[in-house]
């Protein structure tokens, strides 16, 4: 077995330590047999994994994703600035037909 230092959220280490206490086993022991009962399916191994890269995706895909993201920002930033002179120029040629009206 490998030894590991993992960090738990508060709320979470609050309720495996009671169900530790409440068993009287080591924590340890509990989060080691809820890896081993969560993994032990193929499915729920998979699940696991396709969330995993999703939260945290690998150094690469995080990279192209942040580039896809900021492209398709910056399209819809021009589409917005391209909108605001189309309007700019509708309202200022509607300005200059009234004010050639007699």
């Amino acid at each position: 077995m490998v030894s590991s230092t993992v960090s738990l959220p508060v709320k979470w280490e609050e309720f495996l330590k009671q169900l530790a206490d409440d068993h009287q086993v080591d924590l340890n022991d509990v989060i080691s047999e809820l890896c081993a009962w969560a993994f032990s399916n193929p499915e729920t191994k998979k699940q696991f994994e396709v969330w995993l890269d999703d939260a945290f995706p690998p150094k690469g895909q995080a990279e192209d994703r942040a580039n896809v993201e900021g492209e398709e920002v910056s399209e819809a930033e021009e589409e917005n600035e391209d909108e605001a002179e189309e309007e700019a120029h509708e309202d200022r040629d509607y300005s200059e037909d009234r004010e050639l009206k007699p």
